[in-house]
């Protein structure tokens, strides 16, 4: 026995090594180029940055230090720009007021999280969906819709809505996997629906208009809410899951209105947004103060004691994602010295790629890299890159900003790396590979809908052209 684990345990280790020699024979490679001994062509070297920043991601180590590290190998031995120029790129870079806009959706995002606006959207969605086969499924699906529209992060539409109903589900007989695949999909809807984190990274990243994008996002996030319904009520229509009673219209009146501060707070981020009453920047400072006051004065379910804490948590997320965007600021500006994008644009072209054949690898490329990076990272490296390609094959800037968003959306759901599926599998108390059986129906639905919104751009376009933002 002793010696069956020790050969079961051999070659664990010789990958683990493998893993930690992968990106120092990178180094020396970068190192031989620095100092003469090697010429390498620059497809190669664009090919090594790449190399080094996977491999190094493999070794464990977070995606911030990941990127740093890649970004000062890339600076000082790969290329010859002036330390002086990195220096102000730098500063030029992350000076946006856009933003902004992050730190002030995340601190709205934790002040509805904790402020009980989730628990009062979940008996408002239960009141209008719950007699429906798999009514409280539907109703998770519902909620998971209206919480995105009033909070950023995806993550935290899963724990606000699953804490929740994941066990109420349990507790009335539906399978443990029914819920946490419910839940895991359509908490992803906090991507796609505006007001959108990973919408702000790109806008950042391209110089597009995040008002744009938040518009655009309302029809792709309806549709998308609607699909994700529509799978649940098949499954639970087949399985012949439970359904709540029927609610009166009073019962609904009833949780509406105790719904209706959370809710407002779309009508203050979209329609100040569209009227023209305040920036994307600033409905983000107004939407954190709205939350601040419906969960501390309205509600009154979050106390002014624990306000540090939610202040404290904020800040610790909103500083991890801007030391990624001052890395990613750093890795796109090198990228574009070198005329690497530009290189691809052109390479793409030649070989006769139309906006048909291009966004096809661009959607493989992202789902890849969905296996590896969280959306940030991903957003902030690859859009910068693909960009310029995008716009020279004539692909609308707001659509390709969608389609990107929704490829986030199918990565935050699946394994190794999806943030969903390991908020969730804490909640439903369920391992990774379960978990993973269990997303499949609802995951195949978002792929489908991933090939809709890359082919109609109508889906993404209607509502900017109709209110004349494009």
């Amino acid at each position: 026995m002793m010696a069956a684990m020790g050969t079961a345990g051999r070659p664990r280790a010789g990958l683990g090594l493998a893993l930690l020699l992968a990106p120092l024979a990178v180094l020396l490679i970068c190192l031989c180029h620095k100092l003469g001994i090697i010429e390498l062509p620059q497809g190669l070297r664009a090919g090594l940055v790449f190399v080094l920043l996977l491999s190094l991601m493999l070794t464990g180590m977070p995606i911030s230090i990941a990127l740093g590290l890649t970004v000062l190998t890339f600076m000082f031995t790969l290329t010859e720009v002036p330390v002086q120029a990195v220096a102000l790129k730098l500063f030029t870079g992350i000076e946006k007021f856009e933003i902004m806009a992050i730190p002030f959706f995340i601190l709205a995002g934790n002040f509805l999280t904790h402020g009980g606006v989730a628990k009062r959207m979940i008996n408002f969605a239960t009141a209008m969906v719950g007699h429906l086969h798999g009514g409280l499924g539907l109703g998770a699906v519902m909620a998971c819709a209206l919480f995105a529209a009033v909070s950023g992060p995806s993550p935290a539409t899963v724990v606000a809505i699953g804490a929740v109903l994941l066990p109420a589900m349990v507790k009335q007989g539906f399978p443990p996997r029914f819920g946490a695949g419910i839940v895991t999909t359509s908490g992803a809807l906090g991507i796609l629906i505006p007001p959108s984190i990973a919408m702000v990274l790109y806008a950042i990243s391209t110089n597009t208009s995040i008002g744009a994008l938040f518009i655009a996002g309302i029809v792709p996030g309806l549709m998308l809410a609607t699909l994700l319904g529509l799978t649940t009520w098949y499954r639970a229509w087949r399985n012949d899951y439970p359904r709540l009673p029927k609610a009166s219209m009073g019962a609904r009146f009833t949780a509406f209105r105790e719904s209706a501060w959370g809710l407002l707070l779309i009508v203050v981020v979209i329609g100040g947004i569209y009227s023209g009453l305040f920036t994307p920047t600033e409905a983000a400072a107004m939407s954190a103060v709205y939350a601040f006051v419906v969960a501390v004065f309205i509600y009154r379910d979050l106390r002014m004691a624990d306000v540090p804490r939610v202040l404290l948590a904020s800040a610790n997320m909103s500083a991890m994602l801007l030391y990624i965007i001052t890395n990613a600021v750093l890795f796109s500006f090198l990228m574009t010295h070198e005329n690497i994008p530009q290189a691809m644009a052109q390479w793409m072209i030649d070989q006769g790629f139309g906006w048909v054949a291009f966004l096809l690898v661009v959607n493989i490329l992202l789902l890849l890299a969905g296996n590896v990076m969280e959306p940030s990272s991903i957003i902030l490296i690859m859009a910068p890159i693909l960009f310029p390609v995008a716009m020279k094959l004539g692909i609308d800037p707001i659509h390709f900003g969608i389609l990107i968003t929704v490829n986030m959306e199918i990565g935050m759901c699946h394994p190794p790396v999806g943030l969903n599926l390991y908020v969730a599998s804490g909640i439903a108390r369920m391992g990774i590979t379960e978990l993973t059986v269990a997303v499949w129906p609802w995951l195949l639905t978002m792929l489908a809908f991933l090939v809709l919104v890359t082919y109609v751009p109508w889906i993404s376009l209607v509502l900017p052209h109709a209110l004349g933002m494009r």
